[in-house]
């Protein structure tokens, strides 16, 4: 299978879905490798929260510029989103589920579940962000290219 047939394929909650439960299944299977701190929970709790209001900040820019949420029709973009949040990172509602996952590792008190994170990064990277910036680079052409050496990709 070639990997470009991977790109755009498995929705990025769905991929949030997946590396939650592979966290989870390390956790269980490295019980004696578990941390504990006072105020995990709570700074779990922070960081999860921060996630979801980058998520849906991200989220709810698009609504307001009337375009499409679903990354894996990049096509049915209307207009490039730069307003809001879109200032500060390329791509806010991945880096809310990036803070999402970081929470939940905390959570299960398992830091090696916390190496699931980079195959986060580089898959969201590789299959979903290349994906869409080439598509938004031919629609949106030089705004989009400006675009990008004003803002980062993830922060």
């Amino acid at each position: 299978m070639k990997m470009k047939s991977l790109e755009l394929k498995i929705p990025p909650v769905a991929l949030v879905i997946i590396v939650a439960a592979g966290m989870w299944g390390v956790s269980r299977l490295t019980p004696s490798w578990s941390f504990d701190f006072q105020g995990a929970t709570w700074l779990a709790m922070g960081i999860g929260l921060v996630g979801c209001c980058i998520a849906a900040l991200g989220v709810w820019e698009f609504g307001r510029a009337g375009t499409t949420v679903d990354p894996r029709v990049p096509d049915k973009s209307e207009k490039l989103v730069v307003s809001g949040v879109y200032k500060f990172s390329r791509n806010p509602m991945y880096l809310g589920f990036l803070l999402i996952l970081c929470a939940w590792s905390l959570k299960l008190n398992s830091p090696l579940s916390l190496l699931l994170l980079p195959f986060f990064v580089l898959y969201m990277n590789r299959f979903q962000i290349i994906p869409e910036e080439r598509w938004m680079l031919d629609k949106f052409d030089e705004s989009y290219e400006k675009y990008c050496t004003q803002v980062r990709r993830w922060i």
